[in-house]
């Protein structure tokens, strides 16, 4: 009996190879943000730089705005009061200002996902909606009581002699001031050009000459001569005048040369007083007499004009105040077209953020 022949085992089929799954995210239909055209170096770095130029400027403007108005507020010698919640101010301010460049960053990123020019357009648009709807009267308020907090004593009695100066303006007869300013007219053009010579504010010397003359140049008994009654001008200042003006030119009578002189005798003594307006001013009232201002300062040890003013008991004390409250005048009716009262409304604030003329 043979055997049934054996059937051959099947063979098994190997499987294909399954492919990997795609991600779920590759899935899905993707719509990716568009990518922003390269740019060269200099273009690049030169929209970083006016970015962070701009962020910086807003920065410093807040860091004015935020202690000035602080340590406004929180003036005085408390401990609770005063001292520790400006100090807490500050801390906040650190904060907040840490914050605020981590959410920048992140906005910054997304921002170049379509333009690398959104950045320094949206900081300096910021910068401009600031400027633009922030009122001046705010800012000069500010930097006024940051400047008293950095610059102490000698920051607070220029505050003070400030003051002194608005009182001054308040002070002026309004007839007698819009005659005064119409007496300046005719010689408006020799005085703005000597103070473009010498660096001097124009509004400045108007308010000089108005002090000195009234715009009514004459001869006066003391021996003043002209628009600025001039007497005994420094040597360096005639030297500086004259190599403008040809001999036949050199007269006091001549209101050009008289504007010259005068200017330069302000800038010669500004710069003797190293740049204090109120001494320089007072130092030009003086004049050479007795040693001239310098001399008498060193006589009795005074540093400033608050501690010269007790000894000038036989000169006017008032001279720069007087000087800077007419300045403070032609200011006034330049920029708002008529002489504004100080009392009235919003006056001394808007007045004050004129500022005075030749005061840093």
């Amino acid at each position: 009996m043979t055997a049934s022949p054996q059937k051959p085992a099947p063979v098994k089929r190997q499987a294909a190879p399954k492919r990997p799954k795609a991600p779920r995210a590759a899935r899905k239909k993707s719509n990716p943000a568009p990518i922003p055209p390269r740019i060269s170096l200099f273009h690049g770095s030169l929209l970083i730089g006016v970015e962070y130029l701009g962020l910086l400027g807003i920065a410093m403007v807040a860091v004015v705005v935020v202690l000035g108005y602080s340590a406004h507020r929180f003036s005085g010698t408390g401990f609770f009061n005063s001292y520790l919640p400006f100090a807490g101010g500050i801390i906040g301010v650190v904060i907040g200002a840490i914050l605020l460049l981590i959410l920048w960053q992140k906005l910054r990123k997304w921002l170049q996902r379509y333009s690398l020019l959104l950045p320094p357009a949206l900081v300096l648009g910021l910068a401009l909606l600031i400027v633009g709807l922030a009122p001046p009267e705010m800012f000069s308020r500010a930097f006024l009581y940051y400047r008293i907090l950095l610059g102490g004593k000698e920051e607070a009695s220029r505050a003070a002699l400030t003051h002194q100066v608005y009182a001054a303006y308040r002070r002026l007869d309004p007839a007698q001031m819009a005659k005064m300013v119409s007496q300046a007219g005719p010689y408006m053009a020799a005085i703005e050009e000597a103070a473009a010579v010498y660096g001097i504010d124009g509004d400045l010397l108007k308010g000089l000459a108005a002090t000195e003359s009234s715009f009514l140049p004459r001869a006066s008994s003391d021996g003043g001569q002209g628009l600025f009654q001039v007497t005994k001008v420094p040597a360096a200042a005639t030297t500086a005048v004259n190599r403008l003006f040809p001999p036949e030119q050199r007269l006091l009578t001549d209101v050009r040369y008289n504007a010259h002189l005068g200017a330069a005798t302000l800038r010669h003594y500004l710069g003797e007083m190293k740049g204090d307006l109120f001494l320089g001013l007072l130092a030009y009232n003086i004049g050479p007499a007795n040693g001239g201002l310098r001399f008498i300062m060193e006589q009795y040890g005074a540093t400033d004009f608050i501690t010269i003013q007790p000894y000038l008991m036989q000169l006017p004390r008032d001279y720069p105040i007087r000087v800077l409250s007419h300045s403070l005048a032609f200011r006034v009716e330049r920029q708002e077209g008529r002489l504004l009262a100080y009392e009235e409304g919003k006056n001394a604030a808007r007045i004050q953020a004129l500022g005075i003329p030749g005061l840093r």
